[in-house]
């Protein structure tokens, strides 16, 4: 567990830390890219990077991969920094060492979330916020104890992360080799982490959605 002082000169608000948005997948379950597709009136990817921003993270990089074309000219993202992930099709861990490549020294911290994962919502990011100005090298939304997205990782850290991001394995090898240097947040209460792999799962996170 990582001590108070491990906290020590860092920023005392939320922009020293940027956010970084994964949407670079052809949505192969789906049919097609997800980032372009609508979801509560949006394109997930403009809603990802909109709660980004609305936690605080700055800056928010956007990295596209399939349909890249496509999802700039349908979703609003400016504000937002986007790049192309080249050879994508290799798996997320081409799009996490872009993202952390594109944020370079900008920020001394970075949450990363996926863009198949629209309930997540403001809350769950700013409580990862808050445990990394209270002292974390690396924070992780859990949900009822179970470890999901998104995750913060201090600077530190990212050539280690990115290191160990080979084929369709962003973060996880990083995560699972250090779980001395991970803290679990519970998010469940504000929070899902279920993500949209099929079209019947984004009518149901729709209707969930719309539940008041």
């Amino acid at each position: 567990m990582i001590g108070p002082s491990a906290g020590h000169g860092r920023e005392t608000h939320v922009g020293g830390i940027g956010g970084l948005l994964l949407a670079a997948g052809a949505g192969r379950r789906f049919g097609r890219p997800k980032a372009a597709v609508p979801f509560g009136g949006e394109p997930l990817v403009e809603r990802g990077a909109r709660l980004l921003t609305e936690a605080g993270c700055a800056p928010v990089v956007v990295v596209l991969g399939a349909g890249a074309e496509h999802v700039v000219g349908v979703a609003d993202l400016r504000g937002a920094t986007v790049v192309v992930a080249q050879g994508w099709a290799q798996g997320m861990g081409v799009s996490l060492r872009t993202g952390l490549a594109a944020l370079g020294d900008s920020c001394a911290a970075v949450v990363i979330a996926l863009v198949d994962q629209p309930l997540v919502g403001v809350s769950a990011v700013e409580r990862l916020c808050a445990a990394w100005r209270a002292g974390a090298l690396a924070a992780v939304a859990t949900y009822d104890g179970a470890r999901g997205t998104p995750a913060l990782f201090d600077a530190t850290v990212w050539s280690e992360i990115a290191a160990s991001a080979v084929g369709d394995q962003g973060a996880r090898g990083w995560l699972t080799a250090n779980p001395e240097r991970v803290l679990g947040v519970e998010c469940g209460d504000v929070a899902s982490s279920d993500d949209i792999d099929t079209v019947e799962d984004l009518q149901r996170l729709g209707r969930l959605l719309e539940r008041p």
